[in-house]
């Protein structure tokens, strides 16, 4: 088993070092190699998996350590690795998902002269996220935290030779360096306070430890949070993000990534537990930001945009299940899970319209595609309606739950949650309703000389292996508690349930809301302006402009930043460099005043040592009296 667990990470880590150092040699080979790393890193975890059901209840976890890292004083770090029911999950969906996101770009990527490059970043990224869920302490989960940052970076910006991919890179790797200061941060607070930053020995000691200290640990862990998995206020580079290349949306942005902030506060629930005014900090920015990205997404018309602004609104849920502490644990991994099938699912959708409507992603420029790309259409409706929660798919069960946990949990704040949660679901109703119709129904609204096709099926089958994920992953986690009894023992046993709305009611207010949301999309799309008009209200002028983040962020931080690193400038030039410089004027200033003394007469010379004698004389006849 250690073995096994010490190569989940290795295998792809090792395919990215063949693959960005072999060169031209393995252009030729190199697609094939990285799809075959990654389906033998899928094996792997298979296998893992396996195994680790063979163990009793009790004993499902399993550490190893690869190497002795570093050490200094009484501090000594171990590159260590731990298998247990929650890396378990993580394992499977970035390994399963990454597989066939390696297949479909086989055929994406077919004609793009960087093909062995891009899976050499691929397969780097699945090494970097493996290190991440695997790791058995926040030192070494930072490790693949940095890479997974790299390689999203690598990623993004891949066509550099595009403005718009580099700047969104740059914006993606600038705002989540603010989260891994926090994350940084975090491990100096733990290992300050506990000595160790290895999960098995400071969690179960998070509940004793100072209160103050620990709510900012907390704190600081949900910044990191907030920016990998682009939560409020650090979500403003997912929407640039979709200037990559669709298979990196697939699998960055939808199932892999994204999900490390919401894995991080899972993993360390104890402490947010321990910190209740940190929990309730992750239940607002999960509530606001699940109603954030919806409001986005309602006006996009990028279709990859709208479908980003979806991934930030799902990933709110997860957050807000997380902030439930052991209730909703499980909740947010099995919703992360079905969400990682029929998001990845419609991303690859959108890429298989894009491949086939000559790169438009304009869903204005659409308009009945479903007759002409059969397969697309169908695993794409699969997906929204898994996302939607229409039963019995896979949304059904896993956000129907989150909204059931949310107003179990009593009181005043119970019912906003939930009903914030509820009014979520609606708005999701409404702007995926919008994707679908505009982009698969109705009228043609291509541009002329355009003529769209169906993938290949190096596209479509792993469309297809998504779509039946949509269809069952949900119920399959859900129905019988599977997902809550095998997680127990990793992050703690749910309470009991007192719900005060019977669970039917809670059902029927959804499906209410959805069916709203539809119906109000279906009225909406009903005409397609071409060009956006510019007479809207205030709500779909912000939401356009993804609601001022970028404006907020350059008011608070950029524009204050800037006028700080203008006064520092001034204060190192005037001020440092002007004291600096004092000392050379001043040693120049006195060798003019003692050349002057140098006059090259004898007379001066002797009146000048008859004034020093003089001088002398007098010192002496004052010290002697």
């Amino acid at each position: 088993m250690t073995g096994l667990l010490a190569a989940l990470p290795l295998i792809p880590l090792a395919g990215a070092v063949v693959l960005l150092l072999g060169g031209r040699r393995a252009n030729a080979w190199g697609h094939l190699f990285g799809t075959a790393i990654a389906a033998a890193s899928f094996v792997v975890a298979v296998v893992a998996f396996a195994l680790l059901l063979t163990r009793g209840t009790a004993d499902r976890s399993v550490s190893t350590v690869v190497y002795h890292w570093f050490s200094g004083g009484d501090l000594s770090v171990d590159l260590a690795l731990r298998l247990d029911q929650l890396s378990v999950c993580f394992a499977l969906l970035i390994t399963g998902v990454g597989t066939l996101i390696h297949i479909y770009s086989i055929g994406y990527m077919a004609h793009d002269p960087g093909r062995r490059r891009f899976f050499g970043y691929l397969n780097l990224f699945l090494g970097a996220m493996l290190i991440l869920v695997l790791a058995d302490g926040l030192v070494v989960l930072y490790l693949g935290w940095e890479g997974v940052g790299l390689a999203s970076y690598l990623l993004i910006g891949f066509w550099q030779h595009k403005p718009a991919a580099a700047t969104a890179a740059r914006k993606a790797f600038l705002v989540n360096r603010v989260g891994d200061m926090g994350l940084a941060l975090a491990v100096a607070v733990t290992l300050t306070t506990f000595g160790t930053t290895t999960f098995g020995e400071f969690l179960p000691r998070a509940a004793a430890a100072d209160g103050s200290t620990i709510t900012w640990l907390g704190l600081l862990l949900l910044l990191a949070a907030c920016a990998k998995s682009a939560q409020v206020p650090l979500q403003s580079w997912l929407g640039d993000a979709m200037e990559g290349p669709t298979p990196v949306s697939a699998l960055i942005h939808a199932a892999t990534m994204v999900t490390a902030g919401v894995y991080l506060v899972v993993r360390c629930g104890p402490v947010f537990e321990a910190a209740p005014v940190a929990q309730g900090f992750v239940l607002a920015v999960g509530a606001i930001t699940l109603l954030f990205g919806a409001i986005i997404g309602c006006a996009k018309d990028d279709i990859k945009k709208a479908l980003a602004a979806s991934t930030m609104s799902q990933i709110g849920y997860m957050v807000l299940a997380a902030g439930l502490g052991p209730a909703g644990y499980a909740l947010a991994i099995a919703h992360l899970l079905a969400h990682g099938c029929f998001k990845a699912g419609l991303f690859l959708g959108a890429g298989s319209v894009m491949h086939g409507m000559n790169d438009e992603t304009d869903m204005r420029r659409y308009g009945g595609l479903g007759r002409l790309m059969p397969i697309t259409a169908v695993t794409f409706g699969l997906g929204y309606l898994a996302i939607i929660g229409v039963p019995p798919l896979s949304g059904f069960y896993t956000k129907d739950g989150i909204i059931e946990a949310a107003l179990g949990r009593g009181g005043f704040w119970g019912i906003v949650l939930g009903g914030i949660a509820i009014l979520g679901a609606g708005i999701t109703g409404f702007y995926m309703t919008r994707v679908m119709v505009l982009t698969f129904f109705g009228t043609p609204r291509w541009h002329e000389g355009t003529h769209p096709h169906e993938s290949p099926g190096v596209m479509t089958a792993p469309m297809v292996v998504l779509a039946i994920g949509s269809i069952g992953a949900g119920a399959f986690l859900v129905i019988g508690s599977r997902i809550t009894d095998f997680l127990a023992p990793a992050v703690g046993s749910a309470p009991e349930a007192h719900h005060t709305i019977p669970a039917w009611a809670v059902t029927a207010l959804v499906l209410g809301a959805v069916a709203i949301g539809v119906a109000v999309a279906i009225r909406a799309t009903r005409t397609v302006p071409v060009h956006a008009p510019s007479d809207v209200g205030p709500v779909t002028r912000a939401a356009r402009r993804d609601l001022y983040g970028d404006a907020v962020n350059e008011a608070l931080f950029m524009r204050p930043g800037r006028a700080a690193t203008a006064a520092l400038v001034t204060v190192e030039h005037r001020g440092i460099d002007g004291a600096v410089d004092a000392i050379p004027a001043g040693v120049h200033l006195g060798s003019l005043l003692l050349r002057r003394s140098q006059t090259g007469f004898a007379r001066s010379y002797a009146l000048t040592m008859l004034a020093g004698t003089a001088v002398l004389i007098g010192a002496a006849a004052v010290w002697l009296s």
